[in-house]
């Protein structure tokens, strides 16, 4: 019994988080998410998916931190209509941020790709337990990874590289008119200047995320 407090608690606080980022969240949506924490907890102690501990820290810097990018991403796809509704999570991990956002964003099929077997196990069991339908864990590289006919709209990730090899090894995935987001903490000026010369950023976006004392942007990039 003495859970359930905590875990009114942690529901609680995902909603007051999504209310501060105006974004819409039924109760529902955060038990899923919550679920999902709780199988990274399970998993972490025996397979290390992240450095986290504390389920407080994971529920700041993990989940409500992927919420954030969700309202810029759901606007971007208002405004640019984009190609398709498919999006690869690139160095995935233990699925931050593509488990969030296929969680939140049941009418995208998001793809998680990472080269470690156990992580991408841990990615299928997710959408497996959670029945999340349109997520999958990919076990690849990804430059040598084939893209589904219609490509990707977007290709996002956190952490996973510089923004010049982000965009070197994934833009044979980009369907035409599909973009980068790249989940970063400070500007990364320097990496900016070290893009390709055919790689345009036409947006940076700093977030605002929730209790979160941290310096988070997304940088928005396409092919020119």
């Amino acid at each position: 019994m003495a859970a359930l407090p905590a875990q009114a608690d942690r529901q609680a606080a995902l909603l007051a988080a999504a209310q501060a980022l105006a974004l819409p969240l039924e109760a529902a949506q955060a038990d899923l998410l919550l679920a999902y924490m709780d199988l990274l907890q399970r998993w972490n102690k025996v397979y290390n998916l992240t450095a986290l501990r504390d389920p407080a820290e994971m529920l700041g810097h993990h989940l409500i931190d992927c919420m954030a990018v969700l309202p810029p991403l759901q606007r971007w796809a208002a405004a640019a209509k984009p190609p398709s509704h498919r999006l690869l999570d690139v160095g995935s991990g233990g699925g931050l941020p593509g488990v969030v956002l296929a969680a939140l964003q049941p009418g995208w099929q998001v793809d998680c790709i990472d080269t470690v077997v156990k992580k991408v196990s841990f990615i299928r069991q997710v959408a497996a337990e959670l029945r999340l339908l349109n997520l999958q864990g990919l076990h690849s590289r990804v430059e040598v990874l084939q893209p589904p006919p219609e490509g990707y709209a977007v290709v996002t990730s956190r952490a996973f590289a510089s923004l010049a090899d982000f965009t070197t090894l994934t833009r044979h995935l980009l369907a035409e008119g599909g973009v980068w987001m790249a989940m970063k903490g400070k500007l990364p000026a320097e990496e900016q200047a070290a893009l390709p010369t055919d790689v345009e950023v036409f947006h940076v976006e700093q977030l605002q995320v929730p209790g979160l004392d941290a310096q988070r942007c997304l940088v928005w990039m396409r092919p020119r």
